[in-house]
């Protein structure tokens, strides 16, 4: 018998979970069968919820600025309060009456009458939480966000779609529906410990996101430097090749998934026809045939490796997104969302150094201005321009977020920094059945913490299930079997999201 991971224990068709477990550890990318093929889950209280906005979404895009952008410096900027608080950048009207944007957000200015600002989220784990922001895990520790393997991880937003949506209403079309750009998490930075977040945790391996692998070359060369580490290379994030696209990635997001793996993946799964043979009449062995070929189907589907290949966009429309990573990496996410895809990530990540991306601890305003905020204005704005003119804005949910917020008051390292805060930030929610041109919540003059409408990141995961047709205290099964809801019960819908 094939052993590969988890304790035996009997189901009542006479398999065991440990085979069934074994057996989904076995499969190509991950998509292993886990505790769908042994039935045990029900997606409990599926229905609609008091809230407006019930299934208003059919999508959803999230774009994830992994290390926190500063509230101060996006759309909470607090032009009155002290220099040591509002720094050197200044406000811009919005096509919105009152609502302010930085002005180094120009496109953005003109978008958000298409959108809903959530100016008050706030919690109280100042800590790179990716886990902690995106799954229904209760509490976080730095050990635990280092450490994706970690018993007590809750599987990502996106896992737990694509889990439910598999138990309610069984496959959906195209092989893909759980997808993350632009390569697997944490992959591309100095030699550090993976970090937790997008995986599918207890769910099993069968539910980890399908992760794409960048291929281009950045065009700008920047040098890096923190304590101990340091880069000097080209960074895609500022600028990519015109021959950048993206393709499935057969290394998978996880380090025991490299290519001789999965090569060795295939033998397995021939051994394990034999034992599918017995399993035929069941639904757990149907199950497990279909999982097998959605696997294999991934790799050489044209239908992916065509939707990912952005350079089959005209000129006007790329550039409309920026020739960034960032940028092409949100024109993917609709051309696999146009493609039939319902959840795509896209992560704005660290490249070549740890404690990159939008973790400004120092040189806070060079890194800004230069670095961070021109591509994800264009790559953001154009996403949501170009979903609204294709008549795809309505039913797809595009969901800028992060981790937490930055300090009010600016450190003093090099150009200035300002370090975690979790006590006020903001969040960007546009299509989906979302209103549009609202602002939810504010903060007090320092944008230090929340003057109205707390919010919390599982009230707004609560709010993305709930828009996507998924009650937010559903149940699936954790490692044991054991029913658990998929967010805290203290987790509520923000129903002013909704128009």
């Amino acid at each position: 018998m094939l052993r590969v991971l988890s304790n035996p224990r009997q189901l009542c068709n006479g398999v065991t979970r440990r085979e069934l477990l074994e057996a989904g550890g076995s499969s190509l990318f991950g998509l292993g069968l886990s505790d769908l093929l042994a039935g045990e889950a029900a997606a409990s209280g599926a229905g609609a919820t008091a809230a407006g906005g019930f299934g208003s979404a059919k999508n959803c895009i999230i774009l994830f600025l992994y290390g926190s952008p500063s509230q101060l410096e996006t759309v909470d900027m607090k032009p009155e309060a002290p220099v040591e608080i509002r720094g050197t950048m200044k406000p811009i009207p919005s096509v919105v009456p009152g609502l302010d944007v930085c002005e180094h957000m120009p496109h953005m200015a003109r978008m958000m009458d298409r959108m809903t600002v959530v100016r008050s989220v706030n919690h109280t784990s100042p800590i790179h939480g990716v886990a902690y922001a995106m799954t229904g895990i209760p509490s976080i520790s730095v050990d635990m966000e280092l450490n994706p393997f970690d018993p007590a991880h809750h599987p990502w937003f996106g896992s737990v779609v694509e889990y439910l949506s598999h138990e309610n209403r069984g496959p959906e079309d195209g092989p893909v529906q759980n997808l993350a750009l632009p390569f697997p998490f944490s992959s591309r930075r100095t030699d550090q410990p993976l970090r937790a977040g997008p995986y599918g945790a207890f769910l099993g391996s069968a539910y980890h996101p399908i992760w794409t692998e960048f291929e281009g070359e950045g065009t700008k060369v920047i040098t890096k430097a923190r304590t101990g580490f340091s880069y000097t290379g080209p960074e895609p994030y500022l600028g990519c090749t015109p021959d950048s696209h993206f393709r499935i990635s057969a290394a998978g997001g996880l380090p025991e998934m490299n290519v001789s793996r999965l090569d060795r993946r295939r033998t397995l799964l021939e051994q394990l026809e034999i034992k599918r043979r017995d399993l035929e009449t069941t639904g757990a062995g149907r199950s497990m045939s279909k999982f097998q070929d959605t696997a294999f189907s991934i790799l050489n589907s044209p239908q992916v490796a065509t939707a990912l290949d952005v350079r089959q966009e005209n000129e006007k429309t790329r550039d409309m997104y920026g020739m960034t990573l960032f940028g092409q990496s949100c024109l993917a996410a609709r051309r696999m969302v146009e493609a039939g895809t319902r959840l795509v990530s896209v992560f704005w990540d660290e490249y070549g150094l740890a404690g990159d991306a939008w973790d400004t601890h120092f040189e806070h305003f060079p890194r800004m201005v230069d670095q961070l905020l021109p591509p994800w204005d264009r790559a953001m704005s154009g996403l949501i321009l170009d979903l609204e003119q294709r008549g795809m804005l309505d039913d797809t949910l595009v969901v800028c977020i992060s981790e937490h917020g930055r300090t009010p008051k600016i450190n003093r390292a090099k150009n200035g920094g300002r370090d975690h805060w979790a006590r006020a930030y903001s969040a960007l929610f546009a299509g989906g059945g979302t209103a549009r041109g609202r602002v939810i919540g504010s903060t007090d003059k320092w944008a230090s913490d929340v003057a109205d409408r707390p919010v919390g990141p599982k009230d707004l995961l609560a709010t993305m299930y709930h828009a996507l047709g998924i009650n937010p205290h559903s149940r699936i099964p954790d490692r044991t079997g054991r029913p658990i809801t998929i967010l805290p019960e203290e987790a509520e819908v923000v129903g002013e999201m909704f128009a």
